[in-house]
């Protein structure tokens, strides 16, 4: 560029050089350098724009450089992360996890309850991670002390109802409590499908429902959380009563309800609403139901535990799970369609869940009522639900 230019003003110099030869309108002296100095500063500047751009490119490059180490995934091999989790089934998702990072990862399958019971009896960290389970679990082993604080610039994008507020716990998705029923028993017994939870108050369903102890299980503890915050306590407890009377036993199993239901045992089951449950479906003659009158929901913990020995992998594996890789993955694993609460432009599933019947729920009371309304509830249940 620079070389055309002077090539310009050489032909513009001679130009002027042959019109001075003729003898006719000389230009002053003054006016040739005055265009001489024009030009040359024009030159100057371009010379100076052309070496500002070589620079902000090499800005670039090396912020570009910068930010690729920054987001470079960290480096944990020959290290082992140990995780308590509600399910084998997040192996794929761990297995990437591993393949990003080198860590090899380890699994033990514990339900909620027993997770706090034995954690607070070894008086010790029983694991790295805790990944799953009823988000009422986790606010009681933060008010227990046995969790460790985590926040990031990942964590800090997660909505303020799907995380604590001080950094102890997260949500990798929702779970939604329906129920199950078995076509085949209910027809035989003539009995109609029931469409709410009043409905399973009805005694003529005594002895045809099935549901998981709530303080062993998560997703049973919202269903019995859900209810109180849907009709009120006093009314809550009443209805509770209710059904309780058509209870024979509190499972320990929070998928027994699923089984058992499909197997003929119970007509009615109470359950986490997935693609697992339509799928059992399809395949045992049962229908998924949605209660009309409510659905009681809880987001799904994920928490790294205090005094971890290996808390570093724990915390990279919270950012990692809440990129769109994990979450996509996730969604698929879970067979949910609440994802995309949690993360937005998550695909997950659809499967019709009707999101305007979620109860307007007060989770900041999980926690805290968790032991009065467990208590509550082995008072109404009695020998019907032992935890041994």
């Amino acid at each position: 560029m620079k070389s055309n230019f002077i090539s310009k003003f050489s032909f513009t110099l001679a130009a002027l050089f042959a019109l001075t030869a003729c003898g006719s309108n000389q230009a002053p002296a003054e006016e040739t350098k005055t265009n001489e100095s024009a030009v040359e500063q024009n030159v100057e500047e371009e010379n100076k724009t052309e070496e500002a751009t070589e620079k902000t490119e090499d800005v670039k490059e090396e912020a570009s450089k910068e930010e690729a180490e920054a987001t470079e995934a960290p480096n944990f091999e020959g290290k082992t992360l140990n995780v308590v989790a509600t399910s084998d089934s997040y192996v794929p998702l761990f297995e990437e996890f591993t393949n990003e990072t080198g860590a090899d990862v380890e699994f033990l399958s514990m339900s909620s309850g027993e997770v706090i019971s034995r954690t607070k009896a070894e008086g010790k960290a029983m694991a790295d991670l805790w990944f799953g389970g009823g988000l009422d679990a986790f606010m009681a082993a933060k008010n227990d002390d046995l969790l460790e604080k985590y926040q990031s610039e990942i964590t800090d994008k997660l909505p303020a109802e799907y995380k604590d507020k001080d950094g102890y716990y997260f949500s990798k998705g929702l779970t939604v409590v329906g129920f199950v029923v078995n076509d085949g028993i209910l027809e035989e017994k003539g009995l109609e499908a029931p469409k709410t939870w009043k409905d399973l108050a009805d005694p003529k369903y005594k002895g045809e429902i099935i549901m998981s102890n709530p303080a062993i299980s998560g997703t049973n503890y919202a269903a019995l959380k859900g209810l109180l915050d849907l009709y009120g306590k006093e009314e809550g407890w009443e209805l509770f009563e209710k059904i309780n009377e058509n209870i024979e036993f509190y499972s320990k199993r929070g998928k027994d309800p699923q089984e058992k239901t499909a197997q003929g045992e119970f007509g009615i089951g109470i359950i986490p609403v997935d693609q697992k449950a339509f799928d059992a479906a399809n395949d045992y003659g049962l229908t998924v139901i949605y209660p009309e009158d409510g659905i009681p929901w809880v987001p799904e913990g994920v928490a790294i535990f205090k005094d971890s020995e290996n808390a570093d992998i724990a915390k990279a594996f919270i950012d990692f799970m809440l990129s769109e890789k994990a979450q996509n993955m996730i969604a698929e694993i879970d067979g949910k369609d609440t994802n995309q609460l949690i993360v937005p432009d998550i695909k997950g599933l659809d499967l019709g869940l009707p999101k305007d019947k979620l109860i307007d729920e007060d989770l900041s009371t999980f926690g805290s009522e968790r032991e009065e309304i467990l208590n509550k509830f082995k008072e109404i249940a009695g020998d019907k639900a032992s935890e041994e």
